[in-house]
């Protein structure tokens, strides 16, 4: 029955975006690609792919990437359908951080020694930047970015080399992170929150954004943020919480970590002035409960009605997209590629986060217990 509905399943993601290509060769070989990446193959490139297709090159998987006539972006909204049609709910997260792609030499596009939390130190690598969303049937990535460092927008021969569209300008993390956004919102992605880690949430014109769209929002802060209090003076994210009596403290879980619950100390304490009719502003603190130093912090907007536990599950839901590119790279070769253009990296990021999204919804509808189409049951 699994193997029915993963397969039938690629029967509907490969008829899905079937539009989106002007010739049928690269239509099939896309099917063939996405499938590839899944398999049981050591690496996943241009060579093992074609083999595992059955081709005696990997001239053709090349071309798919590099020059093939078709839709990147229609694939990519086709892909987020797929995903929303099976796992979206009205209490869905939008979920935004970025990772690492480690990477040798300076011709690929946007690389450079750079810090990656993926390696957790400067590497010479490329960044992508993603949103994924995460629903209770399951999670997947919808959107990317390449993040083209400002170096390389100052020289426009390199980013001609590298085939980055003429014009391209300096966009921020937080700013592409505002773009993908704004494409889940105009596209009626179903959603209740938004949250990321404190390299987007300490980003203030990002906050205000997301107020101005009025989108509910954990995101992390850093411990010397300046906020506006209740008062109308400002304070640093510490000095709010600094004198909070102990029975401000509550105990929650928010979800299993790989040793058990995630356990820790909540609290929060209510921020900013004139509010908007049904909506609140707070600091969100999670404290450590083996060493009481170790505070997290995160700024909060949302319904008035919401309770410390609704805002410190969100906070926990940001993990979801760490889980989203641990699987994609283990389970469909998100970071094994080797090409250097602008659009090969999003063909084949693309591609992966296809194979991936395809991963989740089968898993959602084995979980349900549902069968395959009647032409495979």
């Amino acid at each position: 029955m699994v193997v029915d509905v993963v397969m039938d399943q690629l029967d509907w993601v490969h008829e899905r975006i079937s539009g989106r290509f002007a010739r049928s060769e690269p239509r099939a070989r896309a099917r063939e690609y996405v499938s590839g990446l899944v398999a049981g193959v050591e690496r996943k490139n241009g060579w093992t792919l074609a083999e595992q297709a059955g081709e005696v090159s990997p001239d053709g998987m090349q071309r798919l990437l590099r020059w093939a006539d078709w839709d990147i972006d229609g694939v990519r909204d086709d892909l987020r359908d797929y995903v929303i049609e099976h796992l979206g709910e009205p209490g869905g997260v939008l979920i935004v951080d970025d990772t690492g792609f480690l990477k040798k030499g300076i011709r690929s596009a946007g690389v450079q020694r750079q810090y990656s939390g993926t390696a957790g130190r400067i590497e010479n690598c490329q960044i992508g930047t993603f949103l994924a969303y995460a629903g209770a049937g399951g999670h997947a990535l919808i959107n990317r970015e390449l993040y083209l460092p400002e170096p390389w927008i100052a020289d426009q021969d390199r980013c001609r080399r590298a085939g980055i569209p003429e014009g391209t300008e300096f966009e921020t993390k937080p700013r592409q992170a505002m773009a993908m956004l704004a494409r889940a919102f105009h596209a009626g992605v179903p959603f209740a929150w938004v949250t990321a880690d404190e390299a987007y949430g300490q980003v203030k014109y990002l906050r205000l954004w997301l107020e101005a769209h009025d989108a509910a929002h954990v995101l992390a802060t850093k411990v010397n943020d300046t906020l506006v209090t209740t008062g109308g003076t400002e304070a640093r994210a510490d000095e709010l919480l600094a004198d909070l009596p102990a029975r401000a403290w509550r105990r929650l879980s928010v979800g299993a970590g790989a040793h058990g619950p995630r356990e820790y100390e909540w609290a929060r304490v209510p921020i900013r002035i004139g509010w908007q009719p049904g909506r609140g502003h707070w600091l969100l603190a999670r404290r450590s409960l083996s060493d009481p130093t170790e505070v997290a912090y995160y700024v909060c907007y949302g319904p008035r009605r919401s309770t410390l536990l609704d805002l410190a599950w969100i906070a926990g839901t940001r993990w979801r997209i760490e889980e989203c590119f641990q699987q994609a790279k283990n389970e469909a070769g998100l970071d094994q590629y080797q090409v250097r253009s602008w659009r090969a990296w999003h063909a084949h990021i693309t591609l992966a986060m296809l194979a991936h999204a395809w991963l989740a919804v089968s898993r959602s509808l084995v979980a349900k217990g549902e069968p395959a189409s009647p032409s495979r049951a």
